[in-house]
C-alpha cells in the first residue's frame, strides 16, 4: 500500500513538472535546417545545436522576459562570435535576433518547433 502511494505521488510530481515547462523548451528547426535544443539550464534557457557541422556546440543563453519574449546572448557558430540576442515566441515559431552596436545592426531568423 505504501509503495503504491509513493509511486502515485512520484507520478503526480512528474506531471506537475511537465505542466510548468516553458514553451520555448524543446527542439527547434533553424532557418538553415539544423536542429537546436533549448533546455532549462538554471537561471535561463541554453541553446545547443543537435545536428549539422557544429553539432554539440552551445550557441546561446536566454532568459524569459514574459509575454513570449526572451533576451540574452546568441553565438554565430561559424564565426564563433557572440552577440546580444533576443527571441520572440509566437505559437510554433521562434524569431531569433542577434545584434551589435547596441541594436544598430541586427540579423534575425525564424525557427519552427519540432
Amino acid at each position: 500500500m505504501l509503495r503504491r502511494m509513493t509511486m502515485t505521488a512520484a507520478a503526480m510530481m512528474l506531471g506537475i513538472g511537465a505542466a510548468y515547462a516553458d514553451p520555448i523548451e524543446g527542439n527547434w528547426r533553424t532557418q538553415s535546417g539544423e536542429t537546436a535544443a533549448i533546455s532549462d539550464c538554471g537561471g535561463g534557457f541554453c541553446i545547443t545545436l543537435k545536428t549539422g557541422k557544429y553539432k554539440g556546440k552551445g550557441i546561446g543563453k536566454m532568459s524569459a522576459e514574459g509575454g513570449g519574449a526572451y533576451s540574452g546572448s546568441i553565438t554565430d557558430p561559424a564565426k564563433d562570435k557572440t552577440y546580444s540576442g533576443s527571441g520572440t515566441l509566437s505559437g510554433g515559431s521562434l524569431k531569433m535576433k542577434g545584434c551589435v552596436l547596441g541594436g544598430l545592426i541586427c540579423r534575425s531568423q525564424t525557427w519552427t518547433k519540432l
